[in-house]
């Protein structure tokens, strides 16, 4: 099993940035592919980015193409995405999550999930 902590998050004004962390601790890191996903109030989860085990390959969703970037480090076993461009529309509650199946945009395929961190952009 691997634990997920999520950071980073908070209130920033639109077009400012912010950059999300995500702990892991427990099985080794380097063995899961990873992913971020975003919920925002009535409104599903979302897939925004993910990233292979590696982090050589990347994916992510139309909607944050060009302003966000997923990237790992296995070294200190952390996640990250970098935010750039905030919209008001960004405004959710964002999740890593570990999968131990090749990078996916699919939230079932994924096993574990940290707590979330809130981002909040206003206008």
């Amino acid at each position: 099993q691997v634990q997920l902590v999520d950071t980073g998050g908070g209130l920033v004004q639109a077009g400012g940035s912010l950059r999300l962390s995500c702990a892991a601790s427990g099985h080794t890191f380097s063995s899961y592919a990873m992913g971020w996903f975003r919920q925002a109030p009535g409104k599903e989860r979302e897939f925004v980015a993910a990233i292979s085990r590696s982090g050589s390959s990347t994916l992510y969703a139309d909607s944050v193409k060009g302003r966000f970037t997923i990237s790992r480090d296995n070294a200190k076993n952390t996640l990250y995405l970098q935010i750039d461009s905030l919209k008001p529309e960004d405004t959710a509650v964002y999740y890593c999550a570990a999968t131990a199946r090749v990078k996916s945009s699919d939230s079932r395929d994924y096993n574990y999930w940290g707590q979330g961190t809130q981002v909040t952009v206003s206008s």
